[in-house]
């Protein structure tokens, strides 16, 4: 069986972190998003097939030509949008068997895929899905079913609860027939489950599997701390590849790779995961759900808690970082510090495609990109974004969104942005 993993999408919703990077890539408890999905599938398939277009030259590099030993073949996405299409873009790939069909911006569990290949198997189906339960489909596809076949995939139906489409299938070759047939939908996109409204039409069978475990779509930032949070917490080893010197503490489980060094005075809560060939400490403090790249360095009288560092940066002295993520080869001043909880205590709202969203988060931080120079004694508002390759300032209060790419500096006592 072979899989096709969808990662052509640009990931707008997480914007900086996507502004020069495909978010499959983006790297949570220290690895590719798109890692877990390969790791969940890799026990039943033997090839991957991975249908790419943004920034797609970074995904080749960033995951190579094999997984585990099994081949990696890349396909760019036909021109038009949608799931439909990004399946149909493997075609030439597919031969006369049943294939898998992941998302490849989402967290599941490998049962997950278990109970899908036990329902299209038992089924005798063409196609099968895996649904989840919830109580609010207003940002779903509702899945109807009548017994143990789907009978229509209703798009957003409201506040209703029900079964959820988690972007999960597998389908027969024959599939890609529906494919040629289906419709632009009002999004401008062609849309599987709208293929598999025609497949149900036709009188074909369509399974599906329920799911009980951790599930995530990752389409917004705040998204990427709770998958960090999960990861931690359940797949986290104690394991101590670095040097830990005299004075500093460490309460299990924290996993420190090799060629890291821990200073003394240093104080680390699991669970905690850091990279390799990083500097922490001396004295500082590092709190419960927090992962910490490659070559990063978090120095004196630094705290950090439940927060995702990248590779490549350093909050080196003075700082305060909760709550929030930190991209790659990004340098916090000294004295910098993330806000993360407002004065009324009310959820953190963030701007995602120009409009305000609840992010349902008591507390949340800066959400800063890649290349980002943050001068000395910088405030930064909670839910704020700063913009890849942005230049802040000495004494800068962030108080609204930075741009891709600007400079924002205090001149007379205002805050004067430019490019």
């Amino acid at each position: 069986m072979k899989a096709v993993v969808l990662a052509a999408g640009k990931g707008e919703r997480l914007r900086p972190l996507t502004d020069d990077r495909p978010k499959v890539i983006l790297k949570v408890a220290n690895r590719p998003i798109i890692g877990y999905v390969l790791e969940n599938l890799d026990p039943f398939v033997d090839e991957f097939i991975i249908v790419v277009r943004y920034e797609k030259e970074k995904l080749i590099k960033a995951l190579g030509d094999e997984f585990n030993g099994k081949p990696i073949t890349y396909v760019e996405q036909l021109p038009g949008e949608g799931t439909a299409k990004a399946i149909e873009s493997a075609r030439k790939h597919i031969g006369e068997e049943e294939f898998i069909v992941a998302n490849g911006d989402i967290y599941f569990e490998i049962e997950g895929v278990k109970d899908l290949i036990g329902a299209f198997r038992r089924e005798k189906a063409d196609a099968a899905l895996l649904v989840k339960e919830f109580d609010d489909l207003s940002h779903f596809g509702k899945i109807e079913v009548e017994g143990s076949l789907v009978s229509g995939v209703k798009e957003k139906p409201g506040k209703v609860s029900g079964y959820a489409n988690l972007g999960v299938y597998i389908f027969k070759p024959e599939v890609f027939e529906f494919i040629g047939k289906t419709p632009v939908s009002k999004r401008g996109e062609y849309e599987i489950t709208d293929t598999l409204n025609l497949m149900i039409g036709a009188g074909r069978r369509v399974a599906y599997a329920v799911y009980s475990g951790y599930w995530n779509d990752i389409g917004r930032p705040w998204n990427l701390l709770e998958l960090n949070e999960y990861l931690l917490k359940n797949r986290l080893r104690h394991e101590i590849r670095g040097i830990v010197e005299a004075g500093a503490t460490i309460v299990p489980p924290v996993e420190i790779g090799e060629g890291t060094v821990v200073r003394s005075g240093a104080y680390i809560v699991g669970p905690v995961k850091i990279g390799r060939n990083s500097r922490i400490g001396p004295n500082c403090f590092i709190r419960p759900a927090t992962s910490i790249g490659d070559g990063c360095h978090v120095g004196n009288a630094v705290e950090v808690k439940n927060s995702i560092i990248m590779d490549g940066s350093n909050a080196p002295h003075l700082n305060y970082v909760g709550d929030s993520i930190i991209g790659e080869n990004t340098n916090l001043g000294a004295g910098t510090i993330t806000a993360n909880l407002r004065h009324d205590r009310g959820n953190v709202k963030v701007e995602v495609k120009g409009k305000l969203e609840d992010s349902g988060r008591h507390k949340l931080g800066a959400i800063i990109g890649h290349n980002v120079k943050v001068g000395i004694n910088v405030s930064i508002y909670p839910g704020r974004k700063i913009g890849s390759n942005s230049f802040i300032g000495p004494g800068v209060i962030v108080d609204r969104n930075v741009p891709q790419g600007h400079i924002v500096t205090v001149k007379q006592e205002k805050t004067v942005m430019t490019r």
